[in-house]
């Protein structure tokens, strides 16, 4: 497989082959990519005969338990370690560890495998390509760097990974590569059918509540360029939703003729407001919230503010606005 930026895959086999105990965290609000990558991780660590644990501080979603080993996650409580070695999969800053911030402490030597833009390189050892189209990739990678043969259980991992980070294979970042790693994956008896039903087209009730909640409310603005969704705590409590259930909803908003831009803000519950933002090539979304304290990819960000909804969602809506105008003028 070609290079694309500069990911260091020989400095973290290096790591990895020194080291006997593994930590192996995912980012918080856990999606199929971060979770791909440390489940399909776990498998190939201890194909080479490492001791693994996997952590990651919040609940994982419902729809994503059938990854083999999925169910080991734990949530740091500061009762565990130490470890050789701590290696954190797409997660794109340190704020995005949550609670696993904690084992950095307890770790002889730090690393990450991630392929956001935006990633500050946080640790000890970075291997981040922000070209990659999901993290799953530079997981794949890894593995033939590590000598580990590809297996059907680990197939299912980096399936999960590759195909809910290039929204089912239609994001622009897909590209080649993506199509090649996939034919791979197919020779180890994955199971397409059944995973692709999961992931998109399955839905639970409080789910399709949800959506209907976000749809109901949906505006657009900038003269319907940009579509804006937001959902209370009320919203989630009358539809009986989880904070996961609201994750792909954002993808709602950019289907419209002529929307470029979507938003959706959200109450989390604890102060804070969490906005997913979403971008139609060629328009970018990314620097938008980097602005904001946020990051991501160049068509997916997302950013955590402090305020009231209404006042937050006015707040982006009107950086959205004024990244649109100013690519207007260019």
């Amino acid at each position: 497989m070609k290079d694309r930026m500069k990911p260091n895959r020989e400095a973290v086999g290096e790591a990895i082959r020194k080291a006997k105990t593994i930590a192996v965290c995912s980012h918080i609000n856990p999606d199929g990519d971060t979770l791909g990558s440390a489940t399909a991780m776990r498998l190939i660590l201890m194909h080479m005969g490492k001791e693994v644990q996997l952590f990651c501080d919040d609940k994982i979603p419902d729809m994503l338990s059938f990854l083999p080993g999925v169910d080991t996650f734990k949530v740091p409580d500061g009762a565990e370690g130490p470890f050789d070695l701590l290696l954190a999969v797409d997660i794109s800053d340190m704020a995005r560890m949550g609670r696993c911030r904690q084992l950095i402490g307890k770790a002889g030597m730090t690393a990450q495998i991630d392929h956001h833009p935006t990633n500050p390189q946080y640790m000890d050892i970075n291997s981040v390509d922000g070209e990659a189209p999901a993290n799953c990739v530079l997981i794949r990678e890894q593995m033939e760097e590590l000598g580990v043969p590809l297996t059907r259980d680990i197939a299912i991992c980096l399936y999960t990974g590759l195909s809910t980070d290039t929204g089912n294979f239609s994001f622009s970042a897909t590209n080649a590569e993506t199509f090649s790693i996939m034919s791979e994956l197919m020779e180890h008896q994955l199971p397409l059918s059944e995973l692709s039903r999961i992931l998109f087209r399955e839905k639970s009730m409080p789910q399709v509540r949800l959506l209907g909640r976000a749809l109901n409310n949906i505006r657009y603005a900038c003269d319907g360029r940009i579509a804006v969704m937001k959902l209370t705590e009320q919203d989630f409590r009358d539809c009986g939703a989880l904070s996961e259930h609201a994750d792909t909803l954002i993808n709602y908003g950019l289907e419209t003729a002529g929307t470029e831009m979507a938003l959706l803000g959200r109450e989390a519950g604890d102060g804070t407001i969490k906005f997913s933002l979403r971008a139609k090539s060629p328009q970018r979304i990314d620097d938008v919230a980097q602005s904001m304290g946020g990051g991501g990819h160049p068509q997916a960000s997302g950013i955590t503010l402090e305020g009231t909804l209404d006042e937050t969602v006015e707040r982006v809506l009107q950086a959205m606005i004024k990244k649109l105008n100013g690519n207007d003028e260019k």
